[in-house]
């Protein structure tokens, strides 16, 4: 019994987990929503992992509840995290918006998770709890390891680049010191050869 009661629990907990990467183009914006009833939890985690294009890696994020009022706003923020206990029930919207920039696509993760409201506290079996937190605490790790892998993500394109640029650099050195060395051994030459005179 309690072993059906901790893989129900663990299978809400695990179903209600959604990963996602998405581009945003400049000037436009993407919504979601989640159905929620009085009591379930949803957190949202989001992080810019590039812009392409340019620009910088920042997004504007706000959430609303079903009467459309606006519960939560981030502007600018390259990274960031809201939860939130419904309080009635309905379609809560969160949105990522891109509309401050007019040149510069960005790409982005997000991560929506939550916990879907069962019967009374009081009444949960203490393994059940556990269960529950343990649920919590392996989902923050994944969502851990997912930014980790967005932010590798970001650190080896820029040292991709800066290795592509001192290549090239390291090439146009190597030129115009060949060029420079040539230039030299035939200015010396100019001046010890012998001018014949008839």
């Amino acid at each position: 019994m309690i072993f059906r009661a901790a893989l129900l629990i663990f299978a809400l907990a695990t179903a209600c987990s959604n990963a996602h990467r998405i581009e945003i183009d400049p000037g436009e914006k993407e919504c979601f929503f989640e159905v929620l009833q009085p009591q379930d939890r949803m957190t949202v985690t989001y992080e810019v992992g590039g812009s392409i294009g340019g620009g910088r890696l920042d997004i504007d994020f706000f959430v609303l509840e079903p009467s459309n009022e606006v519960i939560h706003t981030h502007f600018k923020e390259s990274t960031g995290s809201f939860s939130m206990e419904a309080s009635r029930t309905g379609r809560y919207t969160y949105c990522f918006s891109n509309e401050m920039s007019t040149y510069a696509r960005k790409v982005l993760s997000f991560n929506v998770h939550g916990v879907l409201f069962v019967g009374d506290e009081e009444k949960i079996a203490p393994v059940e709890r556990e269960i529950r937190e343990l649920s919590s605490s392996l989902q923050l790790v994944k969502d851990e390891q997912a930014y980790l892998v967005v932010r590798e993500r970001v650190h080896r394109d820029t040292a991709e680049s800066t290795n592509s640029r001192v290549k090239w650099w390291a090439i146009a050195q190597s030129i115009i010191l060949f060029s420079l060395c040539a230039w030299n051994v035939h200015y010396l030459k100019s001046w010890f050869e012998v001018k014949r005179v008839l």
